[in-house]
């Protein structure tokens, strides 16, 4: 039963770890907490039921979604966030304003979509592996599977090519890079297409796990994926994956021995623990200032 439990928290917790990543993203370049974060992701499934609903096929869905989602990410920055950089706000309007931005897209979903539970194709689902004295379900395979995929790319992205040069420069220092030439706001739209794209895939695989969308499915699962995000030390992504495991797998393991009705507590009561020994998460480091 352990091992079993392992693997449904393994696949949950990379799922997780894709949200998760979006967080450390945006407050990498920005050192902000976008709380909108968790909307996003639900407008995310929330694309591909309409997509696949239009006939498409559930990959050209996921595709689009992650197109859609992303330039909504860039709409969240250039209509809210960009304007109050610009006029050098203190960073708790900001998010003030992402939390704001999160409710109206909740109910922007509740009002083209309802707020009823929406089911969505078992896309995901092949049948189920079986390994000795447990089983595996294929859905859980190819959750895993697809989010390593995913985070490996990203985290190639983000350390290996142009783009995320400028990332990590504007992550250091926005002023100086803008000096020598980076384009900080097209870095900016780039890191919210990113993580945009990112928690639309995440939708996409935990809706089609459970087989379910409806409007606040972003509530919890932000959360649970901020969590995560801070655990591994918010703004380092591997960190961010490792976070997204734990919370998984203790999620996981609190269903099956303590009660669903405890599950979504014991990942924040393993943060708690974790900040009060390291603050910083497990893999942060406190910024060093030179005066």
């Amino acid at each position: 039963m352990l091992t079993q439990q392992i693997f449904n928290g393994l696949a949950l917790g990379m799922a997780y770890a894709l949200i998760a990543v979006g967080y450390s993203l945006v407050f990498g370049i920005l050192r902000l907490v976008n709380f909108s974060h968790g909307s996003v992701y639900a407008f995310g499934a929330h694309m591909v039921l309409l997509l696949v609903g239009m006939k498409f096929g559930i990959v050209p869905a996921i595709i689009l979604s992650m197109v859609l989602t992303g330039i909504l990410g860039i709409i969240i920055d250039k209509t809210a966030l960009e304007p109050l950089r610009k006029k050098h706000s203190p960073g708790i309007a900001s998010l003030i304003t992402t939390i704001g931005i999160s409710n109206v897209i909740q109910n922007l979903l509740m009002i083209f979509f309802n707020s009823e539970r929406k089911p969505l194709p078992a896309f995901l689902n092949f049948g189920i592996l079986e390994i000795g004295s447990f089983k595996i379900n294929s859905s859980q395979i190819i959750i895993f599977i697809v989010s390593m995929v995913l985070l490996v790319v990203l985290t190639g992205v983000v350390s290996g090519t142009k783009i995320g040069l400028a990332m990590r420069a504007s992550e250091q220092n926005s002023r100086a890079a803008s000096i020598v030439g980076v384009n900080v706001h097209f870095v900016i739209s780039f890191t919210f297409f990113l993580a945009g794209a990112s928690a639309a895939i995440a939708g996409a695989l935990i809706g089609g796990y459970y087989q379910i969308v409806y409007p606040t499915m972003g509530v919890m699962v932000g959360l649970k994926a901020f969590a995560a995000a801070v655990l591994g030390g918010i703004g380092v992504l591997y960190g961010s994956v490792i976070g997204g495991l734990i919370v998984g797998i203790s999620e996981s393991m609190a269903a099956t021995f303590l009660g669903s009705t405890y599950r979504d507590s014991v990942a924040f009561i393993i943060l708690v623990l974790v900040l009060i020994i390291r603050p910083t998460g497990l893999f942060g480091r406190k910024d060093i200032q030179k005066v």
